[in-house]
């Protein structure tokens, strides 16, 4: 009620209730009261389009409103014609972002508005506040601040307020209940939505979350990418190889949970000895490794570290991630670039410095002694691995973490390593578990895109249906796993 409260005294002083369409009027006729939204006023921005979109599949018909909030954030809400239950459903989005509603291209409940709208909520994205010709795409960031705040967390609230607005105007009332769910970057977004803004969302799905960009998308991925370069700048290990890697890690490490499923349950539990694999006498051929190539291997399982041995973000390659390989790390058969490197160099090249070297870096330029301490402005935009977050606590939000072990990009030990502060933070494990739930998922690739073992992806988890028997039972959910 307090929330309730808040939001439409916040909403009066923006001037957007002497406009509202009452509820009757919406419930009379909901396509004009659509269409008028395009009239809608709100300060620091305006909306752009207002349709009616038809019901399909498991979405409703709904009223779709795009708007801007100022300087550059395009944002979507859906408000379903009949049938809504009162509470919003915002997501984040992934990568660099800069494509509205990407998530909802995919066919699957990442970053995507669908799920939401299905079981009648009122939906909210945003392209976090610039236009990209990819989600790896950051050369909107050069000599941008504003575009790089808002990505790090301004559109967020921004989001959140457009989407209040309409709300109000289309149905007379403010919502109830409101949830966040991101994966990656969303995930990232998801985080800092509970520090930045801990009484705006009564519910958080967070998963894979980039809780430490520059540490990620700085030292982790140039590790990674640096790791991998010849002398001659070359691709050391390439696809052709992910396999015989892939085969031998799980011929040792299968059964080391117990089970022989070509599942690791936790690759901490794993330790790979690739010299079972090397090429003997000098042997190049596909069935081995060469010393260049088992070096590769070898050092991604590690965590970057500076000369002096500091360990810059908790990382290596996870055992077990190996069929995933190709998408991130070495690129596939049919010549599709790896995606880590790609990030690495648009991060580093617009990003991650204040004085952005441009189109000229090369990710081979990232010192790891230097770098890391030029990253601080950046830092305190993007990341969102502060594990205080007691005052979404205070405010009485849930949250569930979910992260695939066998994550090649977002290292699921860094995920590891903000719970494990977070406990500490909130004073123990069962203070935390009282509103903060993690869940490891085996075999499961970044953000469940691509099925792994058995077929497993994000088609198999229901964080969502989760979050909402916690918050309506009191009672914390076990698993995210759908149908359990």
């Amino acid at each position: 009620m307090q929330n309730c409260l808040a939001r439409s005294a916040a909403l009066a002083l923006l001037g957007v209730g002497a406009l509202a369409i009452p509820e009757a009027s919406a419930q009379s006729d909901p396509g004009a009261a659509c269409t008028d939204l395009r009239n809608e006023v709100f300060a620091a921005g305006h909306v752009t389009s207002a349709r009616v979109v038809e019901a399909a599949g498991t979405a409703p018909a709904y009223c779709e409103v795009r708007a801007i909030a100022l300087p550059a954030i395009n944002i979507e809400v859906r408000l379903p014609l009949e049938g809504w239950n009162g509470k919003l459903y915002q997501v984040g989005c992934g990568g660099f972002c800069g494509i509205l509603g990407r998530g909802d291209d995919d066919g699957g409940f990442v970053n995507a508005t669908g799920p939401g709208i299905a079981r009648g909520y009122a939906t909210a994205t945003s392209d976090s506040g610039h236009h990209g010709l990819s989600v790896v795409d950051a050369s909107w960031a050069a000599a941008n601040p504003d575009a790089e705040r808002d990505w790090g967390w301004r559109s967020i609230g921004e989001t959140n307020r457009v989407a209040q607005a309409m709300i109000e105007a289309f149905y007379g009332k403010p919502s109830g209940d409101a949830i966040f769910q991101g994966c990656s970057t969303g995930g990232r977004m998801a985080n800092m939505a509970a520090l930045r803004y801990p009484e705006m969302f009564q519910g958080i799905i967070s998963g894979a979350p980039a809780l430490d960009e520059t540490g990620l998308a700085g030292a982790g991925l140039a590790w990674i990418v640096q790791a991998n370069t010849g002398p001659d700048g070359e691709q050391i290990l390439n696809t052709d190889k992910v396999d015989l890697i892939g085969d031998e890690v799980m011929r040792q490490c299968d059964g080391a949970d117990g089970a022989e499923d070509r599942v690791i349950a936790d690759p901490r539990q794993c330790a790979v000895d690739l010299s079972s694999i090397a090429c003997k006498d000098g042997a190049a051929g596909g069935q081995c490794l060469t010393p260049a190539e088992r070096a590769v291997v070898e050092k991604w399982r590690e965590a970057p570290v500076d000369s002096a041995g500091k360990t810059l973000f908790p990382g290596g390659i996870p055992e077990g991630s190996e069929p995933f390989w190709p998408t991130w790390l070495t690129g596939t058969k049919a010549g599709a670039p790896a995606l880590n490197p790609l990030f690495a160099k648009n991060f580093g090249a617009y990003m991650a410095f204040t004085d952005d070297p441009g189109a000229s870096y090369e990710t081979t330029d990232f010192d790891f002694d230097r770098d890391p301490g030029r990253m601080t402005e950046a830092a305190a935009m993007y990341n969102s691995d502060d594990p205080d977050i007691s005052a979404f606590r205070d405010a009485g939000g849930k949250m569930i973490v979910w992260h695939g072990w066998a994550d090649a990009i977002v290292s699921p030990y860094k995920t590891i390593a903000w719970h494990e502060a977070a406990e500490k933070a909130a004073g123990g494990a069962e203070a935390l578990g009282a509103f903060v739930r993690l869940f490891m998922v085996p075999g499961l690739d970044h953000c469940g895109i691509a099925p792994g073992a058995g077929g497993i992806s994000q088609a198999d988890l229901d964080p969502l249906g989760a979050l909402e028997g916690w918050m309506e039972s009191g009672k914390a959910p076990a698993t995210i796993m759908a149908g359990d």
